[in-house]
């Protein structure tokens, strides 16, 4: 019906088997040879039935249309002269001369019947079992489509006549049974089901006549050609085909294959040794072939080794069912998958030599010359631990039940168990991918996509490098990178995210790799771990030295590098939709009925759905939408698929939609244009194909530079490397390395600058201090530095620099000294020492917590380390004042940079070089600025959002959403959190009980973000520019629905509670055009709507049931219905001729109206009973711009922008006003750009955001 645009469950459906005049030429034969062999024949096809069974022609002349029962695909003709042999039931024209067999264009028949009869059509005297196999049929794109094959046999005898006949009652000469193979291809591996329609056919086939055998198939065919395939999540399909009842699993989620098979075969045929060393076969791409003697077991256990590296996917021919004609396919030079008769299986050893052989029979895997890969240690003890509580027999699960008498009742207890276990084996299997590939983010640069590979390898352990120098090879992670570097969101994101260790979760902060305290603790536990090379060389009485392996990260070795948590992810409860009984599948007018009982089935279920429940609802509106498009009904298909923008976007089919656009006669489009719903999908997909970008998906290695770089050339080559993130950093640090004229950085440079880098991260690695000196100092405290032994006036020892301290490592027995914590330092000088006839370059440090100055003799490392320490000082001092503790993580990268620079150059010009990167340092001493004391007060703390960026964001909307005491199971933490809308449609949530960052963030389009809004403490609602409203689930963390309803920017959104016991909340949203829609919360849908005649329609604000909306020219009073009442316009004195509204705020407890304008630095306070003039005017001094206000308890909180940075380089204040006097209570230095957003934290913290130049959000204390 309709045609090329969607297909149900059947592709085609094709029989196979020997002609009549091959099996009259064996009848034959074997009366004169007396039966003494019966030859194997070639398999052809002999009926192929595919879809349309049934269309709709055009009405005729009279008005009465006429039903068609034809098939109209792309033909399979040949003249019955050209053919030698003659299939029962072929489709002839009405002249005889041709057959017309429909064909899918992607069905190759010539390959086909070898494949259903893999091993040979066998004429036999015996009536065999039946037999199903299975089969995976890939095209030269890659395309996949899935079959199931039945073979079975009939009787055939010869009459006196002489006329070949099947299952006739002439016994006069022996029987002889020939197989026929029926074989159903379908685009979705749904194997278990259609094997259950084909044992329902199977029984009409042994009982009907071979002249009526035709008929059944078509019929059968058209019937499954009539089941809809489900859409990814809970609702799956059912149907009966007399007598069972059949059901189609859906995809779990949209990115996971749809699972219809037993997934334990493999752990019955293989130990979990050998499953693994499969797996890492499959990984690193050899060249395998399983065996076995049953065709079916082959590839229901290649299937499942897909779906086990599940979500990285095969790249290369998998062609699990190999016949005795295909052997050759063995010699291919690529990497493949196949699987062949166990009865070929000396043959191929001898005729090859670099295949892995998998015998299924026997659980063995074998090869003479192909080292087969072990898994990683850590990830293989995790899986055999995990697949040891498996249950894997059901009978031992059932032996409590009673017998059911209803075998349908029995299939769905069956069902349940495998569906359970399979559940079980995805998050296993699931689990060790994840534990493979856990820390590859740590080497992807996003920006550029680059993906680092030596210094991943460099953190594997020794005996998993030979695995993952061949997988990094594959296609297969070459594919994995690409969605990665997309930052895809995943099952494999999932589950990472889920299974990270505290402290894994904990980093937010860019900080180079090194050990910390409590790494090196647990370390420590290991005797030849105690004590490192780098710090034996200097202690002779310390022992041997160890001969240490690669260099590594600690979170990667073996005890650490996976996380012991516990896989408690319960598989989701399912719904099942029952379609109605099938209907002659043949006639026009009944399938017509068919879909429309459907229809109407999915509305009933619809209706009955629980309010709410949107995840459910789209399900059924994809369905719906499926079956309108299969019944030709365009308009209403999409209308239901309109309808997945605000129950689930991510199910919305876009090319499915765009074919169903394109194919729209005149007078539907017509009738579309008039449907205000159609018309904006209408719209949305043109401007879409307007604006559809290439999306760049390469992948990069790392390189080193080959030529001399430029600043923007050098600024991508160090963030690709890894080594800094931050643009302003990266340019201090060309500054540093560039030659004085040129301002061009050398490659050999470069290289020595880079190997110095990682050589210094690895010895950093090899670090470990004694357990007396580590019970000094903090868990989360990393030594970064590390100098030669040097004498003190503490004695000798090594200075060592973490982030927080400097300490002195005696030698003789290992001892700590503490030198001073940073923020305790008074003061940083060079001296000299009086040495026999040498003067040495001392350094003294005076701590304000000793009365004694330590002094060190460090000779030439002096001038470094006076550097280094002055820095890290002063970025501890500017931390302090300012409560922003990435000033202390970016003084310690510009250390660590110093260090590698001194280190790269090695000449007089060093230090002065590296003096380039003391960015904190020189900011204290040219700009020694005291943050007022009010500030200092109210100021907690400061966070960045745009941390994992590489420059700096503005801050355009903060939302804060309380926690909740009795949390759901979605909401796994239960802590309140604060959302920020970044530049560019980029949202990052915040940790608000910790302050620490979300792992990923949510993109939510491209354009720039207005407004946010929490609903019911499980939606967040985005305005954007670009007019649509998306809704983030705060259990997923992820946008599954999107408003379209607005046409301009939406900027501004009111919550309405809920006002009797029944009804439901209402949103309001505003947009620049004027429009106002009032949104029912729990249905998405619009109830109403009205548009304000005004210039740019910016705040919305309800209270006792009045609209306050706020526009660039005036605030408008009005009804909810939209009736407007008062206006408040412009001031008329004191205002310039550019002058709006920027920014209003309701106090109507107090009856007045509080505005901000653009270009003035004053507030104008509007009494309610007069809108004409302002009640009273506040000018805020050195104020160029109101750009937000909020109330607080009694205090109106206003977010500025300064006329210009002052010595401070201060641009954004926040001025503290008291409601009742309307006078300036603080003033507070926020920001060294405007303050762009505000928002209150249950009352008792005011959030504030600032422009790209600052980019930061700081965190103050409500008095």
């Amino acid at each position: 019906m309709a045609e090329h645009l969607v297909s149900g469950l059947l592709e085609a459906c094709v029989v196979v088997g020997a002609s009549n005049d091959k099996l009259k030429q064996v009848y034959e034969s074997q009366q004169q040879e007396n039966g003494l062999f019966l030859p194997l024949l070639d398999p052809e096809v002999l009926q192929v039935h595919a879809p349309p069974f049934v269309t709709k022609e055009k009405i005729t002349e009279h008005g009465i249309g006429s039903c068609s029962r034809g098939q109209r695909r792309r033909s399979f003709i040949k003249k019955k002269s050209e053919r030698a042999v003659v299939a029962p039931g072929n489709i002839t024209t009405s002249e005889g001369s041709t057959e017309d067999m429909s064909v899918p264009k992607d069905l190759d028949l010539v390959a086909l019947p070898q494949l259903c009869f893999p091993g040979g059509l066998q004429v036999s005297k015996e009536q065999n079992e039946d037999h199903f196999h299975f089969l995976v049929l890939t095209d030269v794109f890659g395309n996949k489509t899935h079959g199931v094959v039945v073979q079975y046999y009939r009787s055939i005898q010869l009459s006196q006549e002489g006329v070949l006949h099947q299952n006739c009652n002439n016994y006069k000469h022996p029987r002889l049974y020939t197989a026929y193979g029926v074989c159903v291809i379908s685009k979705h591996p749904y194997y278990t089901a259609l094997k259950d329609c084909l044992s329902c056919l199977l029984g009409q086939l042994k009982s009907c006549r071979i002249a009526d055998m035709e008929e059944r198939v078509k019929e059968f065919s058209a019937k499954l050609a009539l089941v809809p395939i489900p859409p990814p999540g809970p609702l799956h399909v059912m149907f009966t085909l007399r007598p069972l009842t059949i059901v189609l699993p859906a995809r779990e989620e949209k990115d996971r294959p749809v699972i219809d098979l037993d997934l334990h075969l493999p752990f019955l045929c293989f130990r979990p040794r050998i499953l693994l060393q499969i797996m890492t076969c499959i990984l690193t791409e050899q060249r395998l072939v399983f065996f076995s003697s049953d065709w079916a077991r082959l590839t229901m256990i290649a299937e499942c080794f897909m779906l086990y590296i599940h979500p990285l996917h095969w790249q290369h021919p998998l062609v699990p069912t190999l016949s005795r004609q295909m052997l050759d396919f063995l010699m291919a030079p690529t990497a493949f998958l196949m699987g062949c008769h166990i009865s070929h299986i000396q043959e191929v050893a001898t005729e090859t030599d670099d295949l892995i052989l998998v015998n299924a029979d026997e659980g063995t895997i074998t090869s003479d010359f192909v080292d087969i890969p072990e898994a990683p240690h850590a990830a293989a003890l995790c899986f055999k631990r995990r697949t040891s509580g498996l249950q894997l027999h059901y009978d031992i699960e059932a032996v409590h039940q009673g017998v059911s008498l209803d075998i349908n009742e029995l299939r769905m207890q069956r069902r349940k168990w495998q569906q359970n276990l399979n559940w079980e084996i995805e998050k296993i299997t699931l689990e060790f991918i994840v534990n493979i590939f856990r820390d590859v983010s740590d080497h992807l640069n996003y920006e550029h996509r680059v993906f680092n590979t030596e210094e991943f390898l460099k953190t594997r352990e020794a005996e998993d490098q030979p695995f993952y120098k061949k997988v990094l090879e594959s296609h297969i992670f070459h594919t994995f990178l690409k969605e990665r570097l997309s930052r895809k969101t995943d099952a494999f994101t999932r589950m990472e995210l889920s299974t990270r260790s505290e402290a894994q979760k904990k980093t937010g902060v860019e900080n180079p790799r090194r050990l910390t305290m409590q790494e090196m603790a647990r370390k420590c536990s290991i005797p030849e771990n105690r004590l490192s090379k780098r710090l034996g060389r200097s202690m002779p009485n310390l022992g041997e030295e160890k001969q240490l392996s690669v260099p590594r990260h600690a979170s990667l070795t073996k005890t650490q590098a996976i996380p012991a948590v516990c896989l408690n992810i319960p598989a989701k409860p399912v719904k099942i939709f029952k379609l109605p009984d099938f209907p002659p599948p043949l006639v026009y007018n009944y399938v017509h009925h068919y879909y429309g009982e459907v229809i109407h089935q999915l509305g009933k279920a619809m209706v009955s759905l629980p309010a709410g429940d949107s995840y459910l609802l789209a399900r059924y509106y994809y369905l719906r939408g499926l079956v309108s498009t299969l019944n030709s009904k365009r308009l209403e298909a999409l209308s239901d698929f309109q309808n997945l923008y605000r129950t689930d976007v991510e199910l919305f089919p876009g090319d499915l939609v765009q074919t169903l656009v394109d194919s729209l006669q005149k007078e539907e489009r017509v009738q579309a244009e008039k449907r205000p719903e159609l018309k904006r999908l209408l719209s949305k997909l043109k401007s879409e194909e307007k604006n559809e970008l290439v999306t760049d998906d390469h992948v990069k290695k790392f390189e080193l530079p080959k030529t001399s770089m430029h600043l923007e050339k050098f600024v991508k080559c160090i963030q690709e490397s890894g080594i800094v993130r931050d643009t302003a950093t990266i340019h201090r640090l060309f500054e540093a390395l560039a030659d004085g004229q040129q301002k061009m950085v050398d490659p050999e440079r470069f290289k020595v600058f880079y190997t110095f880098w990682k050589e210094t991260e690895a010895e950093a690695q090899d670090v470990h201090l004694p357990s007396e000196v580590i019970e000094h100092l903090d868990n989360n405290e990393c030594v970064y530095k590390l100098s030669s032994s040097v004498k003190t006036n503490n004695g000798v020892g090594k200075i060592a620099m973490t982030q927080k301290r400097l300490f002195l490592l005696t030698e003789g027995r290992p001892g700590y000294v503490e030198i001073s914590k940073f923020r305790d330092i008074e003061e940083v000088k060079i001296s000299t020492a009086q040495f026999l006839l040498l003067r040495i370059p001392s350094l003294k440090i005076k701590s304000s917590l000793r009365k004694e100055i330590f002094e060190a003799n460090l000779k030439s490392e002096c001038d470094l380390w006076s550097l280094m320490v002055k820095e890290m000082w002063a970025g501890r001092r500017m931390a302090d004042d300012h409560k922003d503790p990435q000033h202390m993580q970016q003084a310690l990268n510009n250390v660590l940079l110093m260090d590698a620079v001194v280190g790269c150059l090695q000449s007089s010009l060093a230090i002065l070089a590296a003096n380039k990167l003391a960015y904190f340092h020189k900011m204290k001493n040219e700009v020694p600025t005291v943050v007022p004391k009010p500030t200092v007060e109210a100021l907690k703390h400061r966070i960045n959002p745009s941390l994992c960026m590489t420059s700096p964001q503005t801050v355009d909307v903060l939302l804060y959403t309380p926690g909740q005491l009795l949390f759901s199971e979605c909401d796994l933490d239960g802590t309140p959190k604060l959302w920020c809308a970044l530049s560019h449609g980029t949202v990052v949530v915040f940790d608000a009980a910790t302050w620490l960052m979300q792992p990923n963030c949510i993109q939510v389009g491209s354009k720039p973000l207005n407004c946010m809004l929490g609903v019911d403490q499980e939606q967040v609602w985005v305005g954007s520019q670009d007019s649509v409203i998306y809704i983030i689930n705060t259990c997923s963390m992820t946008c599954q629905k999107q408003l379209t309803e607005h046409r301009t920017g939406v900027m501004d959104f009111a919550l309405e509670e809920k006002s009797r016991k029944f009804s439901h909340s209402q949103v309001y949203s505003c947009s620049a055009d004027g429009f106002v829609l009032v949104w029912d919360v729990l249905t998405l849908k619009v109830k109403k709507h009205f548009q304000l005649d005004c210039d740019g329609l910016m705040f919305i604000q309800i209270y006792n049931g009045i609209l306050w909306c706020g526009a660039r020219d005036c605030i408008m009073e009005v009804k909810k219905n939209g009736v407007l009442q008062r206006k408040l316009f412009l001031p008329e004195t004191g205002m310039s001729i550019n002058t709006t509204f920027n920014s209003f705020l309701l106090l109507e407890e107090r009856g007045e109206i509080w505005t901000g304008f653009s270009a003035s630095g004053d507030l104008c306070v509007w009494a309610l009973t007069d809108l004409s003039t302002p009640s009273n005017r506040v000018t805020l001094p050195e104020c160029s711009e109101v750009t937000c206000m909020i109330k607080v308890k009694d205090q109106i909180w206003v977010g500025s922008h300064c006329s210009g940075p002052g010595p401070s380089g201060v641009s954004g204040k926040i001025f503290i006003l008291d409601s009742d006097s309307c006078s300036v209570q603080k003033e507070l230095q926020a920001h060294t750009d405007r303050v762009q957003s505000l928002c209150s934290a249950e009352d008792r913290y005011v959030l504030s955001g600032s422009a790209k130049r600052d980019g930061k959000i700081a965190i103050w204390k409500v008095e």
